[in-house]
């Protein structure tokens, strides 16, 4: 099983006629995601370089396609305005993609998103939302893939299904990270553990889903044996979720916490990744982290055997 998305989930993009939406269109295709067309106002009735059809309104998608996901490539002034357009057309999954949405307008959609609530938003500023799929061919990143869902950015090749898996379990993963997804992603399928889905939360401090609502669905999830969580300086989010999981969390967790050389007050990446006090440090997180019984890595490089130590394996 997986949560939010399967290989039934039908996907737009919006902002479907730009490079970077054209692009990973083009990867989700390849990777077995039923992208279902695309939305860029005063294009509609053509067909994009892919051959999918384009839409005015993402109304008119959900219409035409009857999809449930979409992934937003909309540029930051008007991503905001696009991922409600989404909201509002009964999209349940929206993966907004965009870097560098103004603060203020993410402010705005969040506040605005609650009388919308079966649309659940992912990001934005982030890799977006993976339930791998089968691999019926090839290896590395010329293998095919058959049952999954792609939306985002993710190289696909690097999942690993449970159904594949040699340890035959599986995990989910959830990431403030996109390239720190990648690296835990990558390690655990090569100690043979799968992935039940992967989820970019994002870097930014305004966001959709977080931690606390993801380890909820994992943990309700039967397929999914335990979860990776990846977070970093800024805010109380990690905190927060260890104390959710010391009350709430039957199956292990592994943590791994950006930032443990970042200098308060100063940005690190993310423009979420800022120390404001002293229970934003990597450090403070890590110790709440490990009181609440979540078995922490020491570095990026041993995310994945230390989820593995967690699982028995």
């Amino acid at each position: 099983m997986a949560i939010l998305v399967d290989g039934d989930t039908k996907v737009l993009c919006q902002g479907i006629t730009g490079s970077f939406g054209a692009l990973h269109t083009k990867g989700c295709l390849n990777y077995g995601t039923r992208m279902a067309g695309g939305v860029t106002p005063g294009r509609g009735g053509r067909r994009d370089t892919n051959d999918l059809p384009i839409f005015d309104t993402v109304a008119d998608a959900v219409a035409g396609t009857q999809a449930t996901a979409t992934m937003v490539f909309v540029p930051p002034p008007f991503a905001a305005d696009a991922i409600l357009e989404a909201a509002a057309a009964g999209i349940s999954v929206i993966c907004a993609i965009t870097e560098g949405i103004p603060t203020q307008d993410m402010i705005r959609a969040k506040s605005a998103l609650r009388d919308f609530p079966e649309a659940r938003m992912i990001g934005p500023n982030c890799p977006g939302i993976i339930s791998p799929g089968r691999r019926v061919a090839g290896e590395g990143a010329d293998a095919t893939f058959e049952g999954g869902c792609k939306i985002g950015i993710m190289p696909g090749y690097i999942h690993l299904a449970k159904h594949d898996a040699a340890s035959g379990l599986a995990v989910g993963v959830i990431s403030r990270s996109g390239t720190l997804t990648y690296e835990a992603v990558w390690q655990c399928s090569n100690l043979g553990i799968g992935q039940t889905t992967c989820v970019g939360i994002g870097g930014d401090p305004v966001k959709g889903l977080g931690f606390i609502e993801l380890l909820d669905m994992f943990e309700r999830d039967s397929e999914t044996d335990g979860v990776v969580m990846i977070g970093e300086i800024g805010g109380s989010d990690e905190t927060e979720a260890g104390a959710w999981i010391k009350q709430h969390m039957s199956k292990p967790v592994t943590a791994f916490i950006a930032g443990r050389t970042a200098p308060p007050g100063k940005r690190m990446g993310h423009a979420g990744a800022i120390i404001g006090g002293k229970d934003d440090t990597a450090e403070a997180k890590i110790g709440a982290l490990r009181h609440c019984g979540v078995h922490v890595a020491e570095s990026p490089a041993e995310i994945g055997s230390t989820m593995a130590r967690a699982l028995g394996l």
